[in-house]
């Protein structure tokens, strides 16, 4: 049978956890005056948290930051360190430091699933990936995490205001995404890769049908179908377009494109460069250099 090892032995030798004690006391001497010499006191949690809320208001988010998690330091049982929590991972995401945000969030919503601040947690990661997404000349990786984390509020709350504004931003991440399937699509289309840029029009059509981009991806699809002489796909797609977007300029290229009759007045010229069936996309004409077109097509 083991027998713990006593504090002193009877012939008055110092026993193994008294001689580490003895030890280690200059080490921890030092270290508690170098504690002192660093100004650390502790002090109440209403002064901590109050002082913290001053820093962010005079907009030093990350020392906001740094004060918020010494009140869940000093004082982690607390009522208030659950709030200094969120208003740390807030302060972080309004100096734009968004990956510790996230991770603030993350352990924020592990830690106290059932918070009522649960919901804006969630929100704010979600504001996170939002604020982080590019053109759609560049990887959408935020596009698509700020999408599903909105869903997830969308699906979880769908009472809160959250929810709310949830369903309004992501008009603009589903417009990204789109925008980045047109842009490759569009590629393609120039490099006679007829299916792959079909493939990627239709996941517009299929996916991504409350954007702007529906329109011009289902004239792409009829242009495509007729390049590869499939006539009949070209002429259903060609009706979809019409019959969902009648008046619009796309539905009017790809009708004349299918029919092969001119719709617009001769003196006027089309609204951009027409791709020929059967061709690659056309590159727009150069304009003269002192009337510079404000946008490019392709």
């Amino acid at each position: 049978m083991l027998e713990r090892f006593p504090f002193s032995s009877p012939t008055g030798r110092i026993a193994p956890l008294k001689r580490l004690v003895t030890l280690l006391a200059p080490f921890l001497l030092v270290a508690c005056m170098e504690e002192e010499e660093l100004g650390y006191v502790e002090r109440p949690v209403d002064q901590l948290y109050n002082e913290a809320m001053d820093t962010l208001d005079q907009r030093f988010y990350n020392d906001a930051a740094l004060m918020f998690d010494e009140v869940e330091r000093q004082h982690p049982y607390s009522t208030w360190a659950t709030k200094a929590q969120l208003m740390a991972a807030y302060s972080l995401y309004l100096d734009n430091n968004y990956d510790e945000a996230i991770f603030a969030l993350d352990r924020f919503i592990q830690l106290h699933p059932s918070n009522h601040d649960v919901p804006y947690a969630h929100y704010l990661k979600a504001l996170s990936y939002y604020e982080q997404i590019s053109d759609v000349t560049r990887d959408q990786r935020m596009t698509e995490l700020a999408l599903k984390t909105f869903n997830e509020i969308i699906a979880r709350y769908p009472k809160s205001k959250y929810a709310s504004d949830a369903k309004i931003k992501l008009d603009l991440t589903n417009g990204n995404l789109a925008g980045k399937e047109m842009e490759i699509g569009r590629y393609y289309l120039k490099q006679r890769h007829y299916l792959a840029a079909i493939n990627r029009f239709k996941t517009v059509v299929d996916n991504y049908q409350t954007t702007i981009h529906v329109p011009e991806a289902l004239h792409r699809l009829t242009e495509a179908y007729l390049a590869l002489g499939i006539k009949e796909e070209a002429q259903k797609t060609a009706a979809v377009l019409g019959h969902n977007f009648p008046g619009s300029e796309w539905y009017i290229d790809s009708y004349e494109m299918v029919e092969k009759k001119q719709i617009r007045p001769k003196e006027k010229a089309p609204w951009y460069k027409l791709g020929t069936p059967g061709q690659p996309l056309q590159e727009e004409p150069t304009q003269p250099k002192d009337k510079e077109a404000w946008y490019k097509l392709w």
